[in-house]
């Protein structure tokens, strides 16, 4: 029996593949998403299961793998593609070559065409087919850029995936429109650009004028994935026990927010402004200070201005300034009695009232 679970990122719709034998609770990771690392290692130990590899269909163009991240943290092996191209995989796969966990297995099965390096996964009993981008729901992957071959593409899904079971369960790389799964009947049927009656040349003609825009994280996915998601630059290496001590380590593709959190310090042009904006500020207040001490000494300087209640910018020092806090100090001084006039009057002290106690202090 199988442990199976499909996981969804939703800003690159990505589907990653958690695969575990029961008996064993032994795991295999499909196309891990950097940023969901800490929600997959937290399955993985809820589950009880050793993760023992991460597998990927090809390089990614629209996020980054976190292959790399999960063997720091959980001692699991990067496995991929040979044809690939990529650097620092523990084990590279070629056409036929089976992936173990537990009792179970995965075959690897060469699917070129969106990539020279795509790989698709077939289960043992031939159940389950995880294609990566080649084969999409009712669609396939693009093959205008990364090698890409839209006549290789035609012969790898009708040779190594539609050769499959009718009942064989496709589960895609991507899907863009909510559906999580189809069928290798169902697409050999209804898919609009592979399936029925559809030829090679029909299929060629079609994917060459599909005039898509590049990925917008093609510049900095391609280039981490090509090293399975090791960081360009040195940073700390997780702890096995926990990711605390995990940076995101690509700045832009880990989104706004820290790669592992919500809570990381903000980078960038805006950050610089309002540390510039606070220094000029704490400046401002240094200036003040230090006239006010040069007031206290006796020394000319250049007086700091207020505003009057009138909302007339008026001068702190000089004799106008005096006056102006000599103003305001009477009309408090004439405010603050009232309270105590009216008190009296209600007492009746002396027999005089509000207002003649008023024209007597006055």
């Amino acid at each position: 029996m199988i442990l199976f679970r499909q996981l969804f990122d939703q800003q690159s719709s990505t589907y990653s593949y958690l695969l575990a034998d029961h008996a064993t609770r032994e795991a295999v990771l499909i196309d891990p998403v950097f940023e969901q690392v800490p929600r997959e290692v937290a399955l993985i130990r809820e589950l009880g299961l050793t993760l023992l590899c991460t597998l990927e269909t090809h390089v990614h163009a629209d996020h980054v793998t976190g292959a790399w991240l999960l063997r720091e943290a959980l001692g699991s092996r990067i496995v991929l593609a040979a044809a690939g191209g990529a650097s620092g995989a523990d084990r590279e796969l070629r056409h036929g070559d089976l992936v173990r966990f537990g009792g179970r297995s995965l075959e690897a099965r060469a699917t070129p065409g969106h990539t020279n390096g795509c790989m698709s996964y077939v289960l043992d009993d031939h159940g389950m087919a995880f294609t990566g981008d080649a084969l999409l729901i009712r669609g396939c992957g693009r093959t205008d850029f990364q090698e890409g071959s839209a006549r290789l593409l035609y012969r790898s899904i009708h040779e190594q995936i539609f050769t499959l079971p009718d009942e064989c369960t496709v589960y895609p790389g991507h899907d863009y429109g909510g559906s999580t799964a189809s069928s290798v009947g169902e697409e050999r049927r209804f898919n609009p650009r592979l399936g029925g009656a559809i030829r090679e040349e029909d299929f060629a003609g079609y994917m060459d004028n599909l005039g898509l825009a590049h990925p917008k994280l093609m510049d900095k996915a391609v280039p981490a994935n090509k090293h399975c998601g090791k960081p360009a630059v040195d940073m700390p290496a997780p702890r096995r026990a926990g990711l605390g001590t995990v940076a995101p380590h690509l700045r832009g593709v880990a989104r706004d927010r820290s790669a592992m959190g919500r809570g990381a310090p903000r980078r960038g042009a805006g950050a610089r402004r309002a540390r510039a904006g606070r220094v000029r500020q704490r400046a401002r207040a240094y200036r003040w200070r230090a006239a006010a001490a040069a007031r206290g000494a006796g020394r000319e300087t250049r007086q700091p201005a207020t505003r009057s209640p009138r909302g007339r910018r008026v001068p702190l020092g000089g004799a106008f300034g005096a006056r102006h806090a000599d103003a305001r100090a009477g009309g408090l001084a004439r405010r603050q009695p009232r309270r105590r006039h009216a008190a009296l009057a209600r007492a009746g002290a002396g027999g005089r009232g509000r207002r003649g106690m008023t024209r007597q202090r006055a």
